[in-house]
């Protein structure tokens, strides 16, 4: 059971690939490690079902909580559905593998990455995706690879291969970079509003570093004297590809070139052509093969007719720089954008439509409880920002069952998330947890781009103090041989029939986030470039329409937010302010019909629909939390009174008491003499015992004399 392992010297740090120890009944098996964090990828093939035309890919990434030495904070105790950061990084693993399987393999494939051990210095996803590749050269799948991913941060002028949880916290940029020996093959990024030359200049770096674990595995491989087994290309039968050709290759470019038509107009002529070509094969003889092969797969005519269609749409881009909308290649749908379109009690809104792709994007301010908990192995445990995505079937003018959000509609929410975390406000500033949920209306390409733009207007119209704002757009690539074109503001067909999608987000200044995912093995660093510098016109093209909608966020927030005080006390004297139970923050809560939210490290957020309250709260607790010296002089108010003294509220929460002996010059023999409840006095602060109560004395204090009513 040793197995055999490969170490890579990599920036510094040793990674061991352990293969033939562990999961021997999977098709192939890898244990990566780097420091203290290991995890076990398996790829395993099994037979094909019936009428499948797709490849049947499934990867997941399982997080085990002993990993970091912690037991499941749930009911139960034990994991369950993954959280959003392992759906994220299942996707961080489908993206560059999908692209790399044969066309034509149709067999049900599984590639499954579990965490069995965590270093805070070495986060796991991008060992992940290495180890994915890894294990299916081993599992023999046929597999264009090896492929590799690293992580790329910005430390100060410097680069950091995959830098530690902490370092990326601290970065201007968190990149992760995926590729083959043919080129990049899928990029993830987020940044501070970093130039798009520093973000090339780091995809280079990064696809650079991308070349030495390949060359690992190439190595691992060679070792265990296993070859890798590349796709074949398979033959099929042109007879069907010949007929549609002649049978429908004019009528297809024809609708191609109608560019004024609807995107409805154009599917339900292209049906037309189909249903009538469908229509001919049917009258042809029983024995004729064409007939015959649609017949025994009941997904040929389509798949067929589809393959035909890209072909002649590509053939148009490529040829005549024309698109199926009648655009040029780096123009951009017409654009409308609108905020406040929903009443005040939904606390922001934003109407982004860019051709017959629509988005209404709603922003609610919550309080610092509000913020979501994070029970995941990522050290960070809590986020204040929160952006989820909806995709109803309407959206597509199609139905089906409404489910929870499924892999897809959470990754454009955590893009979306990802471009707009840069220019918030800070904590400090403005301490409200915000939420925006982005609701697709209408999809025909780009809503995630969509989303973001959306996003920045209900934000902006909620009155969050954004500090720049943010649009994105999405590119598109067409390549044929030699001949590549980039495509600005892809729709749909084009993202359908195209080789890449790359969906950029940024301000003025600079971009905030990134995703490329491609349909082909590999792209030069040099077109990820182009697609890169195209982009930003259209960006800033579509800010501008965003910025005359609003241009810059609202001075006062919605009547129906709520109102936040934020400030700080000293974090020994939290207990104070809480009390025993609770019942001091109960009281104050209660009192003032507040909520209020105290931080480890002594923040208070007081949150009331009433300013006046809030104040009166903040009032109450800094209170409580001064500290009180002796000989200082108060004016308070007599709270009760018992046999051998009185307590006086000298500041707002706090008491301190009046001996009987402090309370004249002379004896008394009853405190009711003196004093009563209700009444206002002047007091000094005498001494405060070692337990902090506090001693009054009215013994030669000067008393104020009563407002005249």
């Amino acid at each position: 059971m040793q197995g055999h392992t490969q170490s890579i010297s990599f920036d510094g740090r040793e990674i061991r690939l352990t293969s033939g120890r562990f999961a021997p009944q999977a098709g192939g098996s890898v244990m990566v490690e780097c420091g203290d964090t290991a995890i076990l990828v398996t790829a395993t093939r099994s037979k094909g079902r019936e009428g499948i035309d797709f490849l049947p890919l499934i990867c997941d990434y399982e997080e085990r909580l002993y990993a970091a030495g912690r037991i499941p904070g749930s009911f139960f105790r034990r994991e369950a559905r993954p959280p959003e950061r392992a759906i994220l990084t299942c996707r961080l693993i489908d993206r560059p593998m999908r692209p790399l399987f044969p066309g034509w393999l149709r067999d049900d494939l599984q590639i499954v990455a579990t965490c069995m051990s965590l270093d805070e210095r070495v986060p796991p996803d991008v060992l992940a995706v290495t180890g994915a590749s890894m294990a299916t050269l081993l599992a023999k799948i046929p597999f264009m690879g090896p492929m590799a991913a690293v992580r790329v941060g910005l430390l100060g002028d410097d680069f950091v291969l995959n830098p530690s949880f902490r370092e990326i916290e601290r970065s201007e940029l968190d990149l992760v970079v995926a590729g083959t020996p043919s080129g990049v093959v899928m990029v993830e990024a987020g940044a501070n509003q970093l130039p798009e030359q520093d973000v090339i200049e780091a995809i280079d770096f990064g696809y650079e570093a991308v070349g030495e674990l390949i060359r690992a595995q190439q190595a691992l491989l060679k070792e265990l004297g296993i070859e890798q087994v590349l796709p074949e290309e398979r033959s099929e039968d042109p007879a069907l590809p010949t007929f549609l050709e002649q049978e429908c290759a004019k009528g297809i470019g024809e609708v191609l070139k109608q560019f004024e038509q609807t995107k409805a107009e154009r599917d339900g002529k292209l049906d037309a052509i189909k249903a009538e070509v469908a229509e001919k094969i049917a009258a042809l003889g029983s024995d004729d093969p064409i007939k015959v092969a649609v017949g025994s797969n009941s997904k040929l005519l389509g798949n067929t007719y589809k393959g035909l269609t890209k072909k002649l749409m590509r053939q148009q881009i490529v040829a005549e720089g024309k698109r199926v909308d009648g655009r040029n290649l780096d123009e951009v749908r017409p654009i409308q954008a609108t905020v406040s379109v929903l009443p005040k009690r939904v606390h922001g809104t934003g109407l982004f439509q860019r051709g017959l792709t629509q988005v209404l994007s709603c922003a609610t301010l919550g309080t610092p409880s509000d913020a979501q908990e994070m029970d995941d192995l990522n050290p960070i445990s809590e986020k204040t920002y929160l952006h989820h995505y909806n995709f109803p079937p309407y959206s597509v003018g199609e139905t089906r069952p409404m489910r929870s959000p499924g892999r897809r509609e959470i990754g454009h929410g955590a893009l979306a998330e990802r471009a707009l975390i840069p220019v918030l406000p800070s904590k400090e500033s403005f301490p409200y947890v915000l939420r925006v949920v982005s609701e697709c209306l209408s999809s025909n390409g780009s809503t995630s781009m969509g989303s973001v733009c959306g996003s920045t207007l209900a934000l902006m119209d909620a009155g969050v103090p954004l500090k720049a704002p943010v649009s994105g757009a999405a590119m598109g690539l067409i390549k044929e041989g030699e001949e590549v074109r980039i495509l600005t503001d892809i729709q749909g067909i084009e993202d359908f029939l195209g080789d890449m999608d790359f969906k950029v987000a940024g301000t003025e200044k600079g971009i905030t986030a990134l995703q490329m995912d491609m349909k082909i093995s590999g792209l030069a660093v040099k077109t990820v470039a182009e697609a890169i510098n195209q982009a930003r016109p259209a960006r800033l093209h579509i800010l501008g329409k965003m910025l005359e909608a609003i241009d810059k966020p609202r001075d006062t927030l919605s009547p129906h937010a709520p109102r936040l005080l934020s400030f700080r006390i000293d974090p020994e004297l939290i207990g104070t302010v809480i009390g025993p139970g609770g019942r001091t923050i109960k009281g104050i809560t209660e009192r003032t019909n507040t909520k209020i939210d105290i931080e480890d490290g002594g923040i208070v957020t007081i949150a009331s629909h009433d300013g006046a309250a809030a104040e009166e709260a903040q009032r109450i607790i800094e209170g409580l939390t001064r500290r009180v010296s002796e000989g200082e002089v108060f004016n308070g108010s007599v709270t009760r009174v018992i046999p051998i003294g009185a307590f006086v509220e000298i500041l707002p929460g706090k008491e301190g008491m009046i001996h009987i002996s402090q309370l004249s010059e002379s004896r008394v023999e009853k405190v009711e003499d003196v004093v009563n409840v209700g009444d206002q006095v002047t007091v000094r602060v005498r001494e405060i015992d070692n337990r902090g109560r506090i001693n009054l004395t009215l013994r030669g204090v000067e008393q104020q004399e009563p407002a005249p009513v």
